[in-house]
């Protein structure tokens, strides 16, 4: 029922944001997080596993850990953008199962995956859902596996709306997308060990790697049985 207090739920849709691939949209770039590259470089990540991204978008950070070997599910609800990741991936021959679904509709086997990722996700979820975002992060993940999130700095170049749970539903709107601070991004993930987070970097445009310091980038860990 909360959902439907949201004015974005009603004048808001995935597909027509994916529909033009022209758009200058920052992270319609065809190259993956320079902080995943990072975990992957400086082996922050297992090896190899599978890995669950969620909302993908067109692909971009799926396609990149495909071509490291892992196995990829990526999740998103538009099939705009989907069509687009199916297209790069072909284009790059590699293998991803793409997945058009709302994460909260998923039926994923407990402890299935090393690695879940989320680029641009989190920030566009209703506070009344993110426990049940928690949840399937906590679920899905095996023990020991890494959790690794980009999301919106309050008030940061890209956006952020640094407004509280209480005044999204007041104000009927998520205002483009909430912003977070490095404690309550913690306080969010308290079930999980907090590796690192910070800032992530810029990279100019003709860079093989995305990074823009209005996003965060937090690395954690599920704890050990």
């Amino acid at each position: 029922m909360l959902d439907t207090l949201l004015r974005e739920q009603s004048s808001f849709t995935w597909n027509t944001f994916y529909s033009d691939r022209s758009k200058a949209i920052p992270f319609f770039v065809n190259a993956p997080d320079e902080n995943l590259v990072q975990y992957v470089h400086q082996r922050q990540l297992p090896a190899a596993g599978r890995v669950l991204e969620l909302g993908c978008g067109p692909g971009r950070n799926a396609i990149y850990l495909a071509k490291q070997g892992y196995e990829v599910d990526a999740v998103d609800l538009s099939s705009e953008a989907l069509q687009w990741a199916k297209d790069r991936a072909q284009q790059q021959q590699v293998d991803v199962n793409f997945i058009c679904r709302n994460i909260f509709e998923l039926d994923i086997e407990e402890a299935a995956y090393d690695i879940i990722y989320d680029s641009g996700c989190m920030h566009h979820i209703a506070p009344h859902r993110r426990i049940d975002y928690v949840r399937l992060v906590n679920r899905a993940l095996k023990s020991g596996g890494m959790f690794a999130v980009t999301c919106f700095v309050e008030n940061g170049v890209l956006g952020g709306a640094e407004i509280s749970d209480w005044e999204v539903y007041r104000q009927r709107s998520l205002r483009g997308g909430l912003g977070f601070n490095s404690d309550k991004l913690k306080t969010i993930f308290k079930d999980l060990h907090a590796v690192e987070v910070r800032k992530m970097l810029d990279m100019e445009k003709s860079s093989d790697r995305f990074g823009n310091s209005g996003l965060w980038a937090a690395l954690f860990q599920k704890k050990e049985r």
